[in-house]
């Protein structure tokens, strides 16, 4: 059997019931009856009972009142268990498979960073078969105004934030196409929010351009990005935001590999 492939054999439906019962108390508000429990997860009251008490005794599920009016939520023994497994991820780990599809789909080198004082630090790196290598090393930092990784990571900054790094570490000009008055690139953030994805068109090397997106935790927090660089050459605009698309649609899904959402 493939790994991680889920063979319906092995399934055991109490554990199954138990996990649709605490995705039906995810909704907040003052919790669920053990009646409207047992409609949402199609099984008998009694069936939702018993399984809402144990996961009660273990702490998953808290309750208050008694007899019919008696209501259910989350416990926080879930909380627990979820800075634990937030602990044990790790985005290089999470991204890599995901990388090695979007670099096979776009035929270009990709990568994945995380932010740091306002950069974006590489930390992994898949590079396409048979094309152009790129000097991307492990742990190079790229500034936030010219770079495909640094521009997502800043479309997901407070602009207060931006600001300060701005003020830190200046715009410096890498090539003509380079962003250097804060007005502009604010216009062009907003861009990058709007579309959910970000281009370095030549504006940190000439004849190269880079793509990125921005890639977010089970808090909502920007985590890191990734993205993909290839040569310019004559491609044109549209195939560049195709790419940027593609780029987007995999960011999405290391995303909701973290828990997080867009």
């Amino acid at each position: 059997m493939v790994a991680n492939e889920i063979d319906a054999r092995y399934q055991v439906r109490s554990v199954s019931r138990a996990i649709e019962i605490l995705e039906s108390l995810e909704q907040p508000g003052d919790g669920l009856t053990v009646t409207e429990v047992a409609r949402r997860v199609s099984a008998s009251k009694s069936a939702a009972f018993s399984t809402l008490q144990t996961l009660e005794m273990h702490g998953f599920v808290s309750s208050q009142g008694e007899g019919t009016s008696r209501r259910y939520r989350l416990g926080l023994a879930l909380a627990r268990l979820g800075e634990h497994a937030v602990a044990q991820v790790s985005l290089r780990e999470v991204a890599g498979p995901v990388l090695r599809e979007l670099s096979e789909e776009t035929g270009m080198s990709s990568r994945v960073a995380v932010p740091e004082e306002g950069f974006a630090v590489i930390v992994g790196r898949v590079d396409a078969p048979g094309t152009v290598r790129f000097d991307l090393h492990m742990g190079h930092r790229e500034p936030p105004h010219c770079t495909g990784l640094g521009k997502a990571m800043a479309s997901a900054m407070p602009e207060d934030r931006l600001r300060e790094i701005v003020e830190r570490v200046g715009l410096p000009q890498r090539t003509s196409r380079t962003i250097t008055d804060l007005p502009t690139l604010l216009a062009d953030l907003a861009e990058v929010r709007r579309r959910g994805y970000a281009v370095d068109d030549e504006e940190d090397a000439e004849g190269i351009f880079c793509v990125g997106a921005p890639v977010h935790d089970h808090r909502g927090q920007c985590a890191g990005a990734v993205s993909v660089t290839g040569l310019k050459l004559d491609l044109p605009a549209w195939r560049i935001h195709q790419i940027g698309e593609s780029v987007r649609t995999h960011a999405e899904r290391i995303t909701g590999l973290l828990g997080g959402r867009q």
